[in-house]
């Protein structure tokens, strides 16, 4: 009997090592990546480019499937609710892992408990742009501006709780202005409605606002990362127009991000596997080429655990911002 139950005890553990995927075995069927946003904005695009590359990659058809919805929660639920085995994807952004956890009443996962995340992907600056019919050309010009028609502005954003509703709210607090937040379903309605006279400004990524800045559709005042972007350096950073003006925009620095994220409890020689594909990806000329055009960078977080510290930062860093700013999910 003794001996019965070593035999059954053994054959379970091997069982259940069989069943755990390693680095040879996996992937053995197609994978999803879930896009927790409508298609044709730059984290599904990005998405759609890595799909290609990663079925190249392992061997697999890689299908982006979008579920968009309360401010990317829908999707990401998603991906922390199934199997552990790798073979369901998330693109995980600022919104979904740093500004919803503080900004949603309850949120169905948990942003460093529910996920494993495996590579950042994208960093990419926001850009406060301003429509050409409004007088101010600078930022010291647009804060006088607020100033003297205080609640009379209003600025855009793709969403409650995106990052370029909380840096007009930061704007608002460092530079004591008073402006009306009008979130859309997307930054492409905003800048839509800004350049037809409805918006006033907004704070968009830059991957989504670059080509109507270089159609001098829209007029670009600064960019809101430390250093200026190469893609606009003719364009200061808002921390420079704190140095020559306002005070309180000094140190200013947002930047949208997203990578890849899968369930928690994915073993750790997938996430290996799958984070040396995503970074073959990135290091591949057609797929830089692919980012830059639309203003992002490939950043140079890239491993999981890189980018596990990252979330926690950030995390940190957004929980305190959404706070003060006070905004909530409708």
């Amino acid at each position: 009997m003794q001996r019965l139950l070593v035999l059954i005890v053994l054959a379970a553990a091997a069982s259940l090592a069989a069943a755990q995927p390693g680095p040879q075995s996996w992937p053995t069927r197609p994978l999803k990546l879930v896009v927790p946003y409508a298609a044709g904005g730059p984290v599904d695009i990005s998405a759609r480019l890595l799909a290609a590359k990663l079925q190249e990659s392992l061997g697999q058809p890689v299908v982006p499937e979008n579920r968009p919805g309360a401010g990317g929660s829908i999707g990401v639920e998603l991906a922390a609710k199934s199997p552990p085995d790798g073979y369901t994807l998330v693109m995980s952004a600022i919104a979904t892992l740093a500004i919803n956890p503080s900004l949603y009443a309850s949120l169905p996962y948990d942003p460093l408990k529910d996920l494993r995340h495996v590579t950042l992907l994208v960093q990419v600056p926001n850009v406060l742009i301003v429509a050409n019919e409004l007088p101010a050309k600078n930022v010291k010009e647009l804060v006088a501006l607020a100033k003297a028609r205080p609640g009379k502005l209003d600025f855009g954003s793709g969403s409650t709780g995106s990052t370029g509703h909380l840096a007009g709210e930061m704007f608002k607090m460092v530079t004591g202005t008073f402006m009306v937040h009008i979130p859309y379903k997307g930054s492409a309605p905003a800048l839509a409605d800004m350049m037809a006279g409805r918006v006033h400004l907004m704070f968009d990524n830059l991957a989504s606002a670059l080509p109507s800045i270089k159609a001098d559709k829209v007029r670009a005042l600064a960019v809101t990362t430390k250093a200026r972007s190469g893609f606009l350096p003719e364009v200061p950073t808002l921390d420079e127009a704190g140095r020559q003006s306002e005070a309180g925009l000094r140190g200013f620095d947002m930047t949208t991000w997203w990578g890849v994220s899968v369930a928690a409890k994915t073993p750790q020689a997938v996430v290996e596997r799958l984070s040396a594909a995503i970074v073959k990806a990135m290091d591949a000329p057609d797929f830089k080429d692919r980012l830059r055009s639309m203003g992002s960078e490939a950043p140079l977080i890239r491993t999981p655990d890189e980018f596990a510290s990252f979330v926690s930062s950030e995390l940190k860093i957004y929980t305190e911002l959404v706070k003060r700013s006070g905004a909530k999910a409708d």
